[in-house]
C-alpha cells in the first residue's frame, strides 16, 4: 500500500473538515470536542468521520486485497501499536490507519488509565486482563518490571510506567523503586526486604522497609499477611515460601503448654513449667499468663490439668485498677491516649482490670458494646496476654483526634451500650494546637 495513504491526505481526496474531524477523533476527543470548533453537531460530525471512512475502506480494496484479514490477523494478541499494523500492511503509519483498524473490527483497547491510545485489539478488553495479571504478580523489584510484564503476556513497548503510575492503578512506585501495591505498601516492602536480606528479621529491623512508627504495628501487619510466619521462640520474621527454615511445631506458648498436658497428664505448675520452657523458651510471667487460657484448669489436689478433663478453671486476683478507669453505678469509663493503632484501626491493648470488672476471666473471652450512629460495636476482649478494645477508628475520625489526643469511653455495664467522646482539655488539645508559624512569615 505504500505510501497511499499519506497521498490522499494530501491531495485533497479529503477536504479540510474532514480532516479535521479524523485527527481529531484520533487523539481520542469526543463528537462534541471535535464538532465545537468546527461549528457542528455531534451527530454531524459522526456523519463526516463514518463517510470518510467508507470512502477509505472503497480505496484500500482497489489497493490491497485481503488488508481486512491481514489487519484482523495481527489483532489477534493482546494489543499492539498501530506502527505494527501498518508494518504488517506496508504502509506509513497515518492517522488514516485508525479508520482502517475500527472498519476491520479493531478497536483500542481498555485500561483502568482509560483508552490507550495509538495501541489496537481485536478484543478491548484483553490488555485489561493481562494489566490485572501483571498486579497479582506484585511486588516486585523495579528492575524485574520487564520481566514479570512478560510473564503477565504484555506485549513490548507497552507504556507501562505511565500504566502502572496512574491514579487509578492498584500499584505504586516506592521509594526504592520497587512496585508494591498501594493498600499493602508496609507488607509488600517487607516482603521485598526479607526476599532480598535471605533470612529472618526481627519486627525492628523491618520499621524502616514497612515506614512503620512501632514493632507492634509491624506485628500486627505481617500477621494479617499469609506470606509471612513467626518463628518461634525467637519471634523473628520470615517468609513462608522458606521452607528450609527450623520451626516450633507449636503457634503460642498455650498450645505447647495444652499439648504437654495432654499428653503427660496433671503437673505441678514447676514441672509444667519446666516442660513447656525446653519446647518453647519464654519468660514465667508469660507462662503464667497460659493459664488463664479456657483450656486449662486446676485439680483438687492443685495440679494443672485440662479443663475437658474436669479441671475447674483458676480463678484470677483482681489486678490493681489504674488510674485511668473508674466506675460509678453501672458505667465504667476510661480514657484512652489516641495513637497510630487507633488511627489505622488496629485494636488498642488496655489494662487487664477492664476485662477482670467485666467478668472476662479467661481467655480467649470478649463483650461487646453498642454504639449510636450505626457504627461497629465497641469489642472488649480478654487474651491470655493483654486485654484489647477494638473499633475506635471511626469514632477517632468523626471526633477528629489527633495523635496525642484522649478519647472518653464510657461503658454501661446494665444494657450492653457506650458512648465515645473527645477527652482532651481544650487549652492543650493536639488536635486544637494552632499551627506553628513558618519563620519570616507575617502574620
Amino acid at each position: 500500500m505504500g505510501e497511499w495513504l499519506v497521498r490522499a491526505w494530501e491531495s485533497g481526496v479529503f477536504d479540510e473538515r474532514e480532516r479535521a474531524v479524523i485527527a481529531g477523533r484520533s487523539k481520542g476527543r469526543t463528537l462534541d470536542e471535535v464538532g465545537a470548533p468546527l461549528g457542528l453537531s455531534r451527530e454531524r460530525v459522526r456523519q463526516i468521520q463514518s463517510g470518510t471512512r467508507k470512502r477509505l475502506v472503497v480505496m484500500a480494496d482497489m489497493v490491497q486485497n485481503g488488508w481486512r484479514e491481514s489487519l484482523r490477523a495481527m489483532g489477534a494478541g493482546v494489543a499492539a501499536p498501530r506502527g505494527y499494523y501498518a508494518a504488517t500492511l506496508g504502509t506509513v503509519d497515518h492517522v488514516l490507519l485508525d479508520e482502517l483498524l475500527a472498519a476491520a473490527g479493531l478497536a483500542v483497547p481498555r485500561t483502568w488509565a482509560g483508552p490507550l491510545r495509538g495501541w489496537w485489539s481485536a478484543d478491548p478488553g484483553v490488555l485489561d486482563g493481562a494489566l490485572r495479571r501483571l498486579v497479582d504478580a506484585a511486588p516486585f523489584r523495579g528492575d524485574d518490571l520487564s520481566h514479570a510484564a512478560s510473564g503477565a503476556g504484555l506485549p513490548a513497548g507497552l507504556p507501562l510506567h505511565w500504566l502502572l503510575s496512574h491514579s487509578s492503578s492498584r500499584l505504586a512506585l516506592s521509594p526504592d523503586g520497587d512496585w508494591v501495591r498501594r493498600k499493602a505498601r508496609g507488607r509488600d516492602a517487607a516482603y521485598l526486604w526479607l526476599l532480598e536480606t535471605g533470612r529472618p528479621c526481627r519486627a525492628d529491623e523491618l520499621l524502616a522497609p514497612m515506614a512503620a512508627t512501632t514493632a507492634a504495628a509491624v506485628r500486627e501487619a505481617l500477621r494479617r499477611d499469609d506470606r509471612f510466619r513467626q518463628i518461634r521462640p525467637e519471634g523473628t520474621w520470615a517468609l513462608v515460601e522458606w521452607t528450609h527454615l527450623r520451626a516450633s511445631p507449636y503457634a503460642t506458648a498455650v498450645e505447647a503448654m495444652v499439648s504437654v498436658v495432654t499428653e503427660s497428664g496433671p503437673l505441678s505448675r514447676a514441672h509444667l513449667f519446666a516442660k513447656v520452657t525446653e519446647l518453647y523458651p519464654v519468660t514465667p510471667w508469660r507462662l503464667k499468663q497460659c493459664l488463664l487460657s479456657d483450656q486449662l484448669g486446676e485439680t483438687l489436689d492443685g495440679l494443672v490439668d485440662l479443663v475437658s478433663r474436669g479441671a475447674r478453671h483458676f480463678e484470677e486476683e483482681e489486678p490493681v485498677q489504674p488510674d485511668t478507669m473508674a466506675v460509678e453505678g453501672e458505667v465504667l469509663g476510661m480514657r484512652i491516649p489516641v495513637n497510630g493503632d487507633i488511627l489505622r484501626g488496629s485494636g488498642v491493648n488496655v489494662h487487664t482490670w477492664l476485662t477482670w470488672r467485666l467478668g472476662l476471666r479467661r481467655a480467649p473471652m470478649s463483650r461487646a458494646f453498642t454504639t449510636p450512629g450505626g457504627h461497629s460495636p465497641l469489642v472488649v476482649r480478654r487474651g491470655t496476654s493483654s486485654a484489647q478494645i477494638s473499633s475506635l477508628r471511626r469514632h477517632a475520625l468523626e471526633l477528629r483526634v489527633a495523635d496525642g489526643c484522649v478519647l472518653a469511653v464510657l461503658l454501661r455495664l446494665d444494657d450492653g451500650t457506650a458512648r465515645v467522646g473527645h477527652g482532651c482539655v481544650p487549652e492543650t488539645c493536639p488536635a486544637r494546637r494552632p499551627p506553628a508559624a513558618v519563620p519570616g512569615s507575617r502574620r
